[in-house]
């Protein structure tokens, strides 16, 4: 069985630190060992990058309870009922996960909490692994919950323990913003104590504060505007809003790692930098831009603190010159506001571009090389298998978010009617599945549809490194526990055509793929086989490697269609082609590199020269 987290537990000594001692750690290490100085209880997240890692780093502290949810709003609930019952808790998602959680956030900002409950929302400027580029602080605003915003890994373990502070003072959730910056910035971070909570641990029935019926809900609306009425006048006196005066000539309003660059890009202007990034202290902002002769709003993504200082009646500077889209660095920030680069700061470097690939013996690239050739449209899904839309495989045609393939592919169903049958397929991995996946595929029987629905099991959640979900069988912790049985599930759930098949062999796949794509009701095909890059595939790389036999290859370029990055492409000159003993036409011949390839197999019936054999099998 594999021990997704073996990593983690080697590194258990890592957290083992003295009191005042400085450690190297990343924004979201910190935040790990912030809630573990909270004294946090339960944590639940969903993976996703930038906030992977917070769990992954949290779980390998003692007393702390963390696991992975199916999805952000469950993990959200889970926090929520830990709160309830006075434990300090914490939820962990990237931006878009915030968006599944919305509907237990904008009721929880009602209820209000028993332990503190904080949820940290990883927001992605420049959409690094993301598919947009939210700004999460509209969610704060929206929910009325406030919001902390740290800039960098110190900060971040400081403001998780603060906004548990927060959260029991003021019977509020809270929202500790990063972005992927600060989560994946190393800084020296300085061990603390570890903090206990002022709310006692037990159940105590409190119907009129946690069940939120509409006599109920009205009441404690009230409650949340005489909360934000406290929060406001907080954020006046809040320590991690200050200024620091220097020269006056420009004022900068930031947050965030926006702060850091700020700092660089104008070390002698005068900064107010807001800890709390909502609600705002509307009475220093006032104070500082009335001391300064050119106020200049610094910050990412949307013009949330622009439009507040705007609506006070300030003139500044904001997204008129800093840009709306993408991540800030210190470079844009200096160049936007002067309109030139000063030689003292570096423009970023371009690097060349690499394309993202599936990996060489991914067992997805069997599947999408097969349905390529249906020519149907596929409607996809959130994991590393959305690859498959770039060439050569170009078997993606649309993806919106976690779950949608099914929803999508249904929907252009009912569009279509008869018209759609053998021409949509829709493609989900086995966590996103589990994710918000299987509502889908209810609607599709509860609705009399015929989508053919592929879940692709590769065993593991593999775009966000490797963790496990639930029907690996494996918790986050490293402990065996209960498989969900796919294939069972969506029987259960009243699909009546349900084929497991092996993705790496494509006559097959491709031949049942044909069958069920035409099938006038709901069918469902699992292509289960693991993901190249578990250990115990790995292991298995000095068995069967596949190796070219250069006399063999005519040169046609076939297995290149597949996209193996094992296999690659070496020209020749028409001399060299002679020299080997090919026709001078012959450009090139194809060849495996035998430190990447796995042995999967997927490029030999591609030859039809069978150019492609087992290494240590070539003829003579």
């Amino acid at each position: 069985m594999i021990t997704y987290n073996s990593l983690f537990y080697g590194n258990l000594m890592k957290n083992k630190h003295n009191i005042g001692d400085n450690v190297l750690l990343s924004g979201n290490e910190a935040i790990a060992r912030g809630a573990f100085e909270a004294g946090v209880k339960v944590a639940s997240a969903y993976p996703g990058t930038p906030s992977t890692e917070i769990l992954e780093n949290l779980c390998t502290y003692e007393g702390v309870y963390a696991e992975w949810a199916p999805n952000e709003k469950v993990a959200l609930e889970v926090a929520l009922g830990a709160s309830f019952a006075g434990a300090r808790a914490l939820a962990t998602m990237k931006h878009v996960g915030l968006n599944v959680a919305a509907d237990p956030l904008f009721t929880a900002a009602y209820t209000g909490v028993k332990g503190g409950l904080v949820i940290v929302t990883a927001d992605d400027p420049e959409m690094h692994s993301s598919q947009n580029e939210q700004d999460n602080r509209n969610y704060a605003y929206a929910a009325k919950v406030p919001v902390l915003e740290p800039s960098d890994a110190s900060e971040a373990k400081e403001f998780l323990k603060i906004a548990f502070r927060i959260s029991e003072e003021f019977d509020t959730p809270v929202l500790v913003r990063t972005t992927t910056r600060v989560a994946h910035v190393k800084g020296m971070v300085r061990i603390g104590i570890t903090e206990n909570s002022s709310a006692t641990l037990g159940i105590e029935k409190m119907p009129e504060k946690f069940v939120m019926l509409p006599a109920h809900a009205r009441k404690r609306r009230v409650e949340l505007e005489k909360r934000m009425v406290r929060l406001r006048e907080f954020a006046e006196t809040f320590p991690e809003n200050r200024v620091e005066w220097r020269d006056k000539q420009k004022g900068f309003v930031t947050s965030g790692v926006s702060y850091l660059y700020v700092k660089e890009a104008f070390p002698e202007a005068s900064v107010l930098k807001l800890g709390m990034a909502y609600p705002f202290p509307d009475r220093m902002i006032k104070d500082f831009a009335s001391k300064v002769n050119d106020l200049f709003i610094v910050e990412e993504l949307d013009p949330f603190i622009e439009a507040h200082v705007r609506a006070l009646g300030i003139a500044c500077h904001g997204k008129d010159l800093i840009p709306a889209m993408g991540e800030l660095n210190t470079h844009i920030v200096r160049r936007s506001i002067t309109g030139e680069a000063a030689a003292d700061l570096f423009a970023p470097v371009l690097i060349p571009p690499r394309p993202p690939n599936l990996c060489a013996g991914c067992p997805h690239r069997g599947i999408f090389h097969a349905i390529a050739k249906l020519k149907v449209f596929v409607a996809g899904d959130i994991g590393c298998y959305t690859l498959a839309a770039l060439k050569p495989l170009s078997s993606m045609d649309s993806c919106v978010c976690m779950g949608a393939s099914i929803g999508t592919a249904f929907g252009m169903e009912k569009a279509l009617g008869r018209d759609a049958l053998g021409k949509i397929v829709a493609v989900i991995g086995d966590s996103t599945f589990m994710h918000s996946g299987i509502t889908g595929l209810i609607n599709v029987v509860y609705n009399r549809g015929f989508s053919t629905v592929i879940i692709l099991d590769n065993r593991t959640t593999g775009m966000t490194g490797h963790q496990p979900n639930p029907s690996t069988g494996v918790t986050l912790c490293g402990e065996e526990g209960a498989a969900v049985d796919i294939e069972a599930l969506c029987r259960a759930i009243g699909v009546q055509h349900v084929i497991t098949i092996d993705p790496h062999q494509h006559e097959s796949a491709e031949k049942i793929l044909r069958q069920e794509i035409e099938r006038p009701e709901p069918s469902v095909i699992i292509t289960k086989a693991p993901c190249a890059l578990l250990p115990e595939i790995r292991k298995k790389k000095d068995k069967n490697l596949y190796t070219v036999q250069e006399k063999t290859c005519t040169g046609c370029r076939s297995c290149l269609k597949i996209g193996c990055p094992a296999i690659e492409w070496v020209p020749l000159t028409p001399e060299e082609a002679e020299q080997m003993g090919y026709k001078k036409t012959q450009k090139g011949h194809s060849s495996i590199n035998p430190v990447m390839c796995i042995g999967c197999g997927q490029c030999v019936p591609l030859c039809k020269f069978k150019a492609i054999v087992i290494a240590g099998e070539e003829n003579g």
